[in-house]
């Protein structure tokens, strides 16, 4: 059992990062067919995305942050800045395509697993009452925060 939840982890970020990278790199070099745009008011929403260039700002952070995933760097803030995108899919699914929510929502649960996984990296911003840190120098002495960067 311990190797299977040692191995858990890199599951799941594979599974969660490869359809964004690839979906995402799809997007600005068409390899795979892409679906005809949707009508009603559904393909409004969608040309309103395309338009205002949104849809492209989401596609670089699909692929960035599913690159981050694929090679195990930064995965923190890749789960960060995916976790926008995958409330504005499920939303999105949820509004007009309902009975397409298995997908998205697989996605967020893998996505909540991993950041279980890295809850560690997210405890200071999780704090409820934060208190900054106090910078020293080498000596230990208290100093003020601006020179404590030079």
């Amino acid at each position: 059992m311990a190797s299977v939840t040692k191995w858990l982890p890199h599951v799941g970020r594979v599974l969660l990062g490869l359809p964004f990278f690839v979906f995402g790199l799809n997007y600005f070099i068409p390899f795979m067919p892409m679906p005809p745009p949707p009508e009603g008011p559904q393909g409004a929403f969608f040309a309103g995305l395309v338009v205002t260039h949104i849809l492209a700002a989401a596609k670089v952070v699909e692929v960035v942050s599913g690159l981050l995933l694929l090679a195990n760097r930064f995965v923190p803030l890749a789960l960060t800045i995916l976790a926008p995108v995958l409330i504005a899919i499920v939303l999105i699914n949820a509004a007009y395509n309902p009975s397409q929510l298995g997908l998205p929502i697989v996605l967020v649960l893998i996505e909540l697993a991993l950041a279980w996984h890295h809850r560690h990296a997210f405890a200071g911003v999780l704090r409820a009452k934060a208190t900054p840190e106090v910078a020293t120098d080498a000596k230990g002495q208290r100093v003020p925060a601006a020179s404590a960067a030079t």
